[in-house]
């Protein structure tokens, strides 16, 4: 008897192959398709919406001979994720709805709604791998990276469970974009030259600011410019002589301005809807060089901006997870109280991995890059590999 697999079926090229993939395997595949957002009034003009995206996979499953399940999840999407998201920003963090959304969604309402319909497996398109290890008599699963460098997700599934990840299954994982690409022209899929999706996870692209103005008002505030000589003459940058173990706190955590530190450049709508390193939206010109935000104080509603991508206030040297924010994937590798290891580590989906060194102290984890890095930034996401092994992740502080 064949297992049954379901797969989320998005409308999207990767998981329209994942399906393809699937059936050559041998398993009985089936369809499941999520409508997780509805309101097309935040989005930008030439986005698709969840209508487009069900009829192709409609007919993605009609080529394919496969039934499709429709099923609307968007009150759990709002709930799991949107609200998580206005409430995030509200108090001066970014979070990142995409790795959200997989913990939430398709690792959690998608997996209950599948085994609902008898699933053995339940698979996603994405560009990562599993595998099955076995350790003191008891079954590990591996998430590993996926083949294609261009395209690795697995730091999108960076807060995936032992229990999430047991039966879940990633058919293109070994497969790189161009050669899905090739398969769905060869089977004429509809999905074939459908472009990836941009933005917010079932949402699409956005006006940030449109966005969050559903829940998050407009509040007049300050735009601090800081010059770069105020930055670099707090000797917080790490210096040859100085003993990181003994110094975490200042190297992992944000620097601390004020008004007077610098000189006022103009005026914003709401510190909560701005993020480190942004640029656009600022709406300040006149400066030799382009303004960036170096910093964002929610409680005073002051933007703090620096001139240049180099300015110093951009760059640190490590960030600090709080105890109840790691996650460990594998918790048999979870690094205990007062020990210290090396990893290679990414704050953002396509960073190249850098390497550095993460201590585990009772209050968190404190990650101390090799080299300085740009734009670490509250509410996102710190994912800890070794080799092509994504081993844990944790909310930045």
């Amino acid at each position: 008897m064949k297992q049954k697999v379901i797969i989320g079926l998005s409308g999207g090229v990767d998981s329209s192959v994942a399906a393809y993939v699937l059936l050559k395997q041998g398993y009985e595949v089936e369809a499941l398709f999520m409508i997780n957002w509805k309101d097309s009034s935040v989005t930008l003009s030439g986005d698709c919406s969840w209508e487009e995206d069900i009829l192709i996979a409609r007919l993605v499953a009609k080529k394919l001979g496969i039934k499709l399940h429709v099923v609307d999840s968007s009150k759990e999407y709002m709930e799991k994720v949107a609200d998580y998201m206005f409430t995030e920003y509200e108090h001066g963090m970014t979070p990142n709805p995409d790795v959200l959304c997989n913990r939430e969604i398709k690792f959690d309402v998608f997996m209950d709604k599948a085994r609902e319909i008898g699933a053995d497996y339940f698979a996603t398109g994405h560009y990562c791998r599993k595998e099955i290890i076995e350790k003191d008599g008891k079954q590990i699963y591996r998430l590993l990276s996926g083949t294609d460098p261009n395209k690795d997700q697995s730091y999108f599934l960076c807060q995936l469970s032992q229990e999430q990840l047991k039966d879940a299954l990633f058919p293109i994982g070994h497969l790189i974009k161009p050669e899905v690409r090739r398969l769905a022209k060869e089977l004429d899929m509809a999905s074939a030259d459908k472009k990836d999706s941009q933005g917010i996870c079932f949402v699409g692209k956005v006006d940030l600011p449109t966005f969050l103005q559903q829940k998050l008002k407009p509040k007049k505030g300050d735009i601090i410019e800081i010059p770069a000589n105020v930055v670099e003459d707090k000797k917080d940058l790490i210096g040859p002589n100085l003993n990181i173990e003994d110094n975490l706190d200042i190297l992992c955590t944000d620097r601390e301005y004020s008004p007077e530190n610098g000189k006022l450049a103009g005026t914003h709508n709401g510190a909560h809807y701005f993020t480190i390193g942004q640029r656009k939206g600022l709406d300040v010109g006149g400066t030799p060089e382009p303004l960036f935000v170096i910093k964002t104080d929610i409680e005073k509603n002051i933007i703090y901006v620096g001139q240049g991508k180099n300015h110093p206030g951009l760059f640190r040297k490590g960030l600090f997870v709080r105890t109840n924010d790691v996650h460990w994937i594998r918790p048999d590798l979870a690094l205990k109280t007062g020990e210290d290891n090396k990893y290679h580590v990414r704050i953002r989906y396509r960073q190249e991995l850098q390497g550095a060194t993460i201590y585990c102290r009772n209050t968190g984890l404190f990650i101390v890059f090799d080299q300085l890095q740009r734009g670490i930034t509250s509410g996102q996401f710190a994912a800890w590999y070794q080799g092509d092994e994504l081993l844990g992740s944790g909310i930045i502080s």
